[in-house]
């Protein structure tokens, strides 16, 4: 592998500029893509591509599952993907759109009954429920 196979970042007016450069000749060099990813990552990036070819061929996603063993969860990850044309996994999904949990003093108990929460162990007795310590 040449030293000047991949140009210098300086080169380029920016970084994802550089990136998108570096990918084309990755992909372009068959021996150095096939040195860069594992089985796994190969193996992955077939399922997507034939999970994608199911899609656009108007397959459900329980056909496409049986077929491919991708959970509906998967499949719904790789359509986004492919109407953003950018693909995110579930984590970095989970940064930006999951809604973050809101921890606050008060339990859901205490916010519904606007009571203070009872300390000790529940017992239940003919007269109601008792906490003790």
């Amino acid at each position: 592998m040449k030293n000047e196979f991949l140009p210098a970042i300086d080169q380029c007016s920016s970084r994802q500029e550089w990136e998108k450069i570096c990918w084309q000749r990755i992909l372009k060099s068959k021996s150095l893509f096939d040195s860069l990813i594992t089985p796994y990552e190969r193996h992955n990036l077939i399922i997507r591509a034939a999970a994608i070819d199911r899609m656009n061929s108007g397959r459900s996603y329980r056909q496409i599952s049986e077929e491919l063993w991708l959970s509906s969860q998967t499949i719904s990850v790789i359509k986004k993907a492919q109407k953003e044309s950018n693909y995110r996994s579930y984590r970095q999904r989970g940064k930006t759109e999951r809604k973050k949990r809101k921890y606050g003093s008060l339990s859901g108990y205490a916010k519904k009954t606007k009571k203070s929460i009872p300390i000790g162990r529940a017992v239940r007795t003919k007269y109601g429920t008792l906490f003790i310590k």
